[in-house]
């Protein structure tokens, strides 16, 4: 391969990530504006459904949330390189298939890229169908959103070399050197144009996906403490000052709760034109909008929600009011029939959960669309979501869109990648204070540990959660586990909520404290220590600190 060559190659992969770049812009805000399908969006998707539940849980352990943010990065990345390997490709069939004029060039780079990349969208959906058993996005919408973003790439690919004959065309050895100069700067100014258009686009796109998913209350939700039922006087045992900021977080604000699910982008759910579809071993199917939810006798109700792949210790867990209809009245509706054994729940992102009709005919498990005290945020599955005490995270579903009854036990989403389909809460406890504990992000204003001073007494507090069994007794030990006396507990909100449990200690002077909390749940099951990772249903063991 000559030197001349190579350079063509450089020349044609640049020029194709910089009329790429301008072409994922458009995609993006096709995507932002119009609901529209972004590639980089369905590979990350396609991944999440393809990983095993083992290698998810993982993921999330250690990164949480950014481990589906960095897939999608790394999506963004490999598509900025496909329209680079693009540009080399058009170049040669430019050469073999030559078609007259910049119209009939631009026209033929687009119609390439375009088929390539549709194929590649309709494996990647089709993909996405199979596993998840569903999803917002036809193959039509797919077809129609690629045409513009690929249009834009072949006329903006070929203006780059346009008056040189055809694209990258060898010059003649009779050009003069400053000929070939001012062609080359002109050929540069163009790649500076586009990309100054370009990454402004991108980042506007981007920016318009991202800014504000589950921050829409960080305001409002500061006065989180407000929501919880004052008394006069501080709870027995936590008069201490520096138990205040426990208190005042004991209800989750809405910014600070945790979010996982199975996609990298926030799905955003018209309430305009969303409805709610009751169908399967029903005897009266029926079909509510938000509107007519909205208008049925409602409930608030305290809760806590704590995600599967939550760790010991970890900050995937948190407890607000939820506001919705009971669940059982809108299947007393609409008649269950004999024999029903699920619930299915699908919702508008293509996931899918089922969880034991007991459960969901429980007075505590609900459709809930308000979230201390505002509607959902997008991130928290405005309009609908479920509420299923007892259960991880994972079996109370957002975005709801249909409820089907089924006579056989289901297994959704995350059951078909490994994890568990019982789900019930281990009953399980965590130190807040002291230590640096992940936990520690589900509380405001935390953000000095109090200093551990020989002969001065010192708080040691945190949070125990039973699912829906409640916690009868929290014990600590500050020797590693060797001697246990109880702790205070503090009246939970409700049934379905962790507590919060202060045992205050006066070290003697020696350098280090093993700090351990163990729980028991008012059945009178005593937490376990024996340790377990998250995958598959869920970690156990007991949390410590050294201070």
């Amino acid at each position: 391969m000559t030197a001349r060559a190579d350079h063509g190659y450089v020349k044609s992969f640049v020029a194709g990530i910089v009329a790429g770049a301008l072409a994922i812009g458009i995609s993006l805000l096709v995507r932002s504006l119009a609901g529209g399908p972004f590639l980089p969006e369905l590979a990350s998707q396609t991944l999440f459904s393809l990983t095993p539940g083992e290698f998810e849980s993982q993921a999330v352990e250690n990164f949480g949330p950014l481990a589906k943010y960095s897939a999608f990065i790394a999506a963004l990345v490999i598509n900025f390189v496909l329209y680079g390997l693009f540009g080399i490709l058009v170049d040669k069939l430019h050469n073999k298939f030559p078609w007259k004029g910049y119209i009939g060039k631009s026209l033929q780079s687009a119609l390439i890229v375009y088929v390539i990349l549709l194929i590649m969208a309709i494996s990647l959906l089709t993909t996405i169908q199979l596993r998840t058993g569903g999803g917002s996005i036809s193959i039509t919408v797919l077809t129609i959103s690629l045409v513009l973003p690929q249009i834009i790439f072949g006329f903006i690919f070929s203006s780059f070399f346009r008056g040189t004959g055809r694209i990258l065309k060898k010059r003649p050895e009779t050009t003069s050197e400053t000929s070939g100069m001012n062609s080359g700067r002109r050929e540069f100014l163009r790649l500076v144009v586009v990309s100054a258009i370009a990454f402004p686009i991108l980042f506007f796109g981007l920016n318009r996906l991202f800014s504000g998913q589950g921050q829409e209350q960080q305001e409002t939700s500061s006065s989180s403490s407000l929501l919880i039922p004052q008394s006069l006087s501080k709870p027995i045992g936590f008069e201490d000052p520096m138990l205040a900021t426990l208190l005042a977080s004991e209800l989750t604000p809405t910014y600070l709760f945790y979010r996982i699910d199975i996609n990298p982008i926030v799905p955003v759910v018209d309430e305009k034109t969303w409805n709610l579809t009751v169908k399967g071993l029903v005897g009266n199917p029926i079909t509510v909008t938000y509107e007519e939810m909205k208008s049925m006798p409602f409930v608030e109700q305290y809760a806590t929600l704590e995600c599967v792949s939550n760790k010991i210790g970890g900050d995937l867990i948190g407890t607000a009011l939820w506001r919705g209809i009971r669940l059982k009245d809108l299947l007393d509706k609409a008649r269950v029939m004999p024999g029903a054994k699920y619930i299915v729940f699908r919702c508008s992102d293509g996931y899918d959960v089922g969880i034991p009709l007991e459960n969901g005919m429980m007075d505590g498990t609900l459709l809930a669309y308000d979230m201390n005290l505002a509607p959902l945020t997008t991130a928290h599955g405005f309009p609908v979501r479920a509420i299923v005490p007892g259960l991880y995270g994972m079996m109370n579903p957002k975005w709801i869109t249909e409820i089907e009854i089924v006579n056989n036990v289901y297994e959704g989403y995350w059951q078909r990648n490994g994890w568990t389909n019982t789900a019930d809460v281990h009953t399980n406890s965590s130190i807040v204070i002291p230590g640096q504990a992940p936990i520690r992000h589900r509380f405001r204003k935390l953000d000095e540990t109090p200093n551990i001073v020989p002969s001065e007494k010192a708080p040691i507090a945190g949070i125990a959660f039973g699912g829906d069994r409640g916690i009868s007794k929290v014990e600590v030990s500050t020797d590693g586990g060797t001697t246990w006396k109880s702790a205070v507990i503090k009246d939970p909100l409700s049934r379905f909520t962790w507590v919060l449990w202060t045992a205050g200690f006066t070290p003697t002077g020696k350098e280090n404290y093993n700090i351990v909390v163990r729980a028991t749940d008012k059945t009178g099951q005593v937490q376990t220590s024996e340790l377990n990772k998250p995958f598959p249903d869920g970690a156990t063991g007991y949390h410590m600190v050294n201070v």
